[in-house]
């Protein structure tokens, strides 16, 4: 799947303790900040209102929390996998386990609606969500990441 950057171990969180939607932004928020150095309550803030023009739910378990924040800092995008599936208010009304982050500098705004277009399309594919699903280390969900950056709809055979 295209992203805005390839995923490295350390940018996946696995089985992540969310019993809700704001607890997951909160978390989220909290880890973007500590990440790029930026104030926890505005990258919060950000997520809520784009919530607000409309669930980021995609249906079929996957959520994509999205926002575009003022300066040039470089995109930054997390996946994670929660340990439990949470109401996330997604169009099928599926409750949500997988999760892509992704923050984007306005700055940049042209390479935003791409990146998550490229993002959304990977995901369509179950094979990727099954393995996504049982991933055994976050290098092997990274590796799964960055294999359907070049192979959208086959698992590689060295993860």
């Amino acid at each position: 799947m295209a992203t805005a950057q390839n995923f490295s171990a350390d940018d996946v969180i696995l089985d992540l303790g969310a019993g809700s939607k704001r607890n997951l932004l909160e978390t989220l928020a909290a880890e973007a900040a500590r990440r790029m150095d930026r104030p926890e309550a505005e990258i919060l803030t950000a997520l809520k209102d784009r919530e607000a023009l409309g669930s980021t739910g995609l249906g079929r378990g996957i959520a994509l929390p999205h926002a575009r924040l003022p300066g040039d800092q470089p995109p930054l995008q997390l996946f994670v996998r929660l340990a439990r599936p949470i109401d996330y208010e997604a169009r099928d009304e599926e409750p949500v386990d997988l999760v892509i982050l992704v923050l984007w500098p306005e700055a940049t705004a042209e390479g935003f609606l791409p990146a998550l277009s490229d993002t959304c399309r990977g995901l369509r594919d179950p094979q990727a969500l099954r393995a996504l699903r049982s991933a055994a280390s976050s290098e092997e969900a990274a590796a799964l990441l960055n294999g359907y950056n070049r192979l959208p709809t086959a698992v590689p055979k060295d993860s």
